[in-house]
């Protein structure tokens, strides 16, 4: 007779959580992805991450996708809807940095967030911006643009 692993799937919310940000603009979201970045990186490689959000836009948490090279980082679309699901998110923010300092997005930016933006459809859960932080502070927001 085989065995089988059994597959456990748990997530934990922190108590703090009830008392924690709400997003209510991109400049809010923006300032705060700034000031939990890693200054010491910013400007050496790129990074993406994910601000994940509750039905109330308030913050879930945020979780460090990818960290790449100097002009890219690999996005894995499975590990980021293992950790959408897994967190039972209903809001995402997407977001990563350009170490060189500039703020429009490239077309592989473009597509990235236009994939993942269809594929949240099929799971109820809104991309609700991406934004791209350089580092200097300053931040570019797809949603202000209208292109999300």
């Amino acid at each position: 007779m085989h065995k089988i692993n059994e597959i456990k799937v748990s997530y934990k919310e922190k108590k703090e959580v009830s008392q924690s940000l709400t997003i209510r603009s991109s400049k809010n979201a923006g300032k705060l992805l700034f000031e939990t970045w890693d200054k010491n990186t910013i400007g050496l490689q790129e990074t993406f991450k994910v601000l994940l959000l509750n039905n109330s836009n308030k913050i879930k948490g945020i979780y460090q996708l990818s960290t790449g090279g100097i002009t890219g980082a690999l996005v894995d679309i499975r590990i980021l809807f293992a950790v959408i699901l897994k967190s039972l998110s209903v809001g995402v923010i997407l977001a990563h940095n350009h170490p060189s300092g500039k703020l429009l997005p490239s077309e592989a930016d473009k597509q990235l967030t236009e994939k993942i933006k269809n594929a949240t459809v099929f799971f109820d859960v809104k991309v609700l911006d991406h934004i791209i932080v350089v580092p200097n502070g300053e931040y570019y927001s797809f949603a202000d643009e209208g292109i999300l």
